[in-house]
């Protein structure tokens, strides 16, 4: 809220600058200051134009902004609410799949984010008949809520004695295997509501994003509405024909300057930019410096520098950049052609339900061509509920019924969607030129298709050194699908074709910074111990910077130890020049480098640390070291940590058990981190 009046009240007050420069004689001043008064009084009763973005921080009073869900479900007739702890979308995009389904069964659902109500209200939620709480909950980094949870887990923590008996519930938790705390968010509600006094009506689902997250939901859900009728005495209307969420409405006599263009929040935030910067408002970063890391070899590692002067944009060393990118304009073009649309009409997507929060699945108005843009995925396989609502446009009855088949839960069905969609790495483009018969309308297909979300960087800079800039290290993804073509990761190979002037233009990024865990220890003089294989350097490159500037400050700083690997010593020894230059001036005490592809056998960081094992242990055992993770979570983590509990057990003499748990609580004790991504 302080910011909205900050930003009024400087309006007001130039505004009666501006009226006491009209008078300068004495003998007006007075009039002067009633004439100010009058204004100020004026302007504070009269707001301007409420801007979007500042829509929560406008209300006079809380009281008009709806933070209550049980008044909402009441006034809306609604029975089942489905809240979403998500980072990335897909928790969002599974509830508003629960929530629509509700209908299907003669009830009425409707999504929240649980950072929008008060959550103390779960205990009314009994004032409402045969009433259902959904928790679709997604685990973030090391077993973290996601940012919009963050509160509604503090409420959980804090509320021993809450009275949650009258409530129904059930749980559904996004994770991934590869990491360590295993859907930790879905447990934990699901856990805590039963301690409450809530009823479990159905158990609790956990998806893995590193097996199949789309099956496991599928299954669990076609469990899981048997159970609900059951639970209440309903049944399902049978009516399995798609439920549109929203309606097209075309413009054509628009002014242009009421049309978004790209903007994630606030329309011409982009042109007119105003801080704080956040996920809901991104600060367009200049590129100041794109370069090629790699020496040789046939994969792009680039080096990005980003410039925040003038944003107010603070970040610390081990902290996350989030960019927005956009999508290919030749696949946006392509997907245009085959639908035979005009992609420049202009369009809005109105919510049908005209209480929803959510207006428009994306800001609207727009065009189709800004949709596909900017909007929305189009380049990841889509889910099966997109497959399943598009299969009534096949004009084949066996693509029609193929389609539907691989939205079940049957055998043959899931079997079809993996290999036909996920092992070929199919997008919608591809289904479509695949599936001639298939031509849905293009603005169902933009219903249907999840947002383009943010993608986040570990930064490569520490702000003790560069203040003003934010380094960002990645690998252009590119390759080729069993279909033959080739995919490109959408953020790198857009980030890798922003060159610094583009025909006289600065190149610009729309970013915003995510805080992170991932920290340096508070006091310098902790030794830290850092393995980044590849690209998973990043961090490191902050905490080397970070701890030279430390040293050149006068401060006592402890061994840092640095266990890097890459293939070949002279295709992608990345950041070479600077890692070198770090270790003869001392800032780095021990450069161990991995080359996994220069010898025979391959060597990893893993067995480098397992080589230096008694150095290691004394660093952490002895001297208090932090020890620092970052890259592949799948195969690269875990064979770290492993090498870990062999140090412990080979030199410390503990049997295995006792290493796993000595490790374990490392992490506990913050001195244990992973920055990992699978």
């Amino acid at each position: 809220v302080g910011l909205s009046c900050d930003f009024y009240h400087r309006d007001s007050c130039t505004h009666l600058d501006e009226e006491a420069s009209l008078f300068s004689t004495m003998d007006l001043l007075l009039f002067s200051v009633i004439v100010g008064f009058v204004v100020y009084w004026f302007m504070s009763r009269k707001k301007p134009e409420p801007i979007p973005e500042f829509k929560k921080l406008d209300t006079p009073t809380p009281t008009t902004r709806e933070t209550s869900f049980i008044e909402k479900m009441k006034k809306t007739g609604k029975n089942i609410i489905v809240f979403y702890g998500s980072q990335t979308g897909t928790a969002e995009e599974f509830a508003n799949r629960l929530s629509k389904d509700a209908q299907r069964y003669g009830m009425k659902g409707m999504v929240a984010d649980p950072e929008e109500y008060s959550m103390g209200e779960l205990s009314r939620l009994s004032e409402i008949k045969n009433s259902l709480a959904i928790f679709c909950m997604a685990t973030y980094g090391e077993g973290d809520p996601t940012d919009n949870a963050q509160d509604f887990y503090d409420w959980l923590q804090e509320n021993d004695d809450e009275d949650l008996s009258g409530l129904n519930y059930t749980v559904f938790g996004l994770g991934n295997k590869t990491y360590e705390h295993y859907n930790a968010m879905g447990k934990y509600v699901d856990k805590k509501l039963e301690e409450l006094g809530a009823t479990r009506i159905f158990d609790l689902g956990m998806g893995d994003d590193d097996g199949n997250l789309e099956e496991d939901f599928v299954s669990w859900r076609e469990q899981f509405w048997p159970a609900v009728c059951e639970h209440f005495g309903v049944e399902a209307s049978g009516d399995e024909s798609s439920i549109r969420q929203y309606e097209l409405k075309e413009h054509t006599d628009i002014n242009m300057n009421k049309v978004y263009t790209g903007e994630i929040g606030r329309l011409k935030s982009f042109e007119v930019q105003k801080p704080p910067f956040d996920s809901k408002n991104p600060f367009l970063a200049p590129v100041t410096v794109n370069r090629k890391l790699n020496k040789a070899g046939d994969r792009h590692l680039m080096h990005l520098e980003l410039d925040i002067t003038g944003s107010k944009i603070r970040y610390e060393s081990g902290d996350h950049v989030a960019v927005f990118p956009t999508n290919d304009s030749a696949l946006v073009n392509k997907l245009g052609q085959i639908l035979g649309v005009d992609l420049d009409v202009v369009i809005s997507l109105n919510n049908l339900d005209e209480e929803s929060n959510k207006k428009h699945p994306f800001p609207c108005p727009t065009t189709y061509r800004t949709a596909l843009t900017h909007y929305l995925d189009i380049s990841h396989p889509p889910r099966t509920n997109v497959l399943y609502e598009l299969a009534q446009y096949a004009s084949d009855p066996k693509d029609q019924e193929n389609m539907r088949k691989m939205a079940s839960s049957s055998p043959e069905g899931k079997a079809l969607y993996q290999s036909w969609v996920l092992d070929a790495s199919r997008n919608i483009l591809a289904i479509l030129e695949d599936m001639p018969s298939l031509r849905p309308p293009v603005d169902h297909l933009c219903e249907l298709l999840p947002r383009l979300q943010a993608r986040y960087y570990s930064i490569a800079s520490s702000s003790k050194v560069h203040p003003n800039s934010i380094h960002i290290c990645a690998v252009v993804v590119e390759y080729k699908t069993k279909t033959g073509r080739t995919n490109k990761g959408v953020a790198t190979n857009w980030l890798k074709n922003k060159l610094v002037t583009d025909n006289g233009h600065k190149s610009t990024v729309p970013m915003y910074i995510r805080k992170s865990q991932f920290r340096l220890p508070f006091k310098s003089t902790n030794p830290v111990i850092m393995v980044g294989p590849g690209t998973g350097i990043a961090p490191f490159m902050g905490f080397i910077q970070e701890r030279g500037w430390l040293k050149q400050q006068g401060k006592e700083v402890g061994e840092t130890v640095l266990f890097f690997g890459c293939r070949h010593k002279n295709e992608d020894y990345i950041y070479q020049e600077e890692l070198e230059g770090a270790e003869k001036n001392g800032v780095l005490t021990q450069l161990n480098v991995a080359f996994s592809r220069d010898q025979d056998h391959k060597v990893y960081v893993q067995h480098l640390l397992t080589k230096n094992k008694e150095h290691v242990w004394k660093l952490i055992h002895t001297d208090n070291a932090h020890i620092y993770i970052c890259g592949d979570a799948r195969n690269m983590a875990k064979d770290v940590q492993t090498a870990f509990y062999e140090i412990a057990e080979e030199v410390g003499g503990m049997t295995r058990t006792q290493a796993v748990d000595y490790v374990k609580k490392l992490m506990t004790k913050g001195r244990y981190s992973q920055d990992v991504w699978s």
